[in-house]
């Protein structure tokens, strides 16, 4: 039992880690989620039929207990007026930076348009086993994706991308 789990950790956890990123929006918090997750999908491995789709039993976990720690910590939280700049200064790429302009507009959405859309295109999942995840009808998905999109797409304009190629031009920053 515990070797497969180790295995499977050690297949998917990568891919896990990067959804939890999408989802949460910070490095350090996504670590924190998966290795709480992880804790849980452990303590029912046993219990488990894990010969059929041990992700979706992971990922069901990560979607709810980013919601619930969501709503926990939205009760702590004191909004500001705008977002701290989360870029470290380090040289990077075109893509990179791209990512990070993705991330930071994924990060401004309402946790459920980021949820919806982390899974639906992060994780590939069809619009039903969203649904399912997150505990709401597949219209609800529909909007929840509909909207997430139309947001992505004022926060990051293709002129926004086209501006940041060019002025980096051939170097990046």
């Amino acid at each position: 039992m515990e070797v497969e789990f180790v295995e499977f950790v050690r297949r998917r956890g990568e891919h896990h880690l990067r959804t939890a990123v999408l989802l949460t929006g910070d490095w350090h918090a996504a670590e924190d989620l998966v290795q709480s997750c992880l804790g849980k999908l452990y303590r029912a491995w046993g219990r488990l039929d894990t010969s059929s789709d041990p992700d979706a039993y992971l990922r069901r976990i990560i979607v709810n207990t980013h919601r619930s720690w969501w709503r926990a910590r939205w009760r702590r939280e004191i909004p500001r007026a705008e977002l701290p700049d989360l870029t470290d200064g380090r040289d990077l790429g075109e893509t990179r930076a791209i990512a990070e302009d993705v991330r930071k507009a994924l990060a401004r959405l309402p946790a459920r348009q980021r949820t919806a859309l982390v899974l639906r295109f992060f994780a590939d999942l069809s619009e039903a086993e969203v649904a399912d995840l997150m505990g709401c009808s597949l219209g609800t998905v529909k909007s929840h994706t509909h909207r997430g999109l139309r947001a992505m797409r004022q926060l990051i304009s293709p002129e926004t991308l086209v501006n940041r190629i060019e002025e980096e031009g051939s170097v990046t920053r």
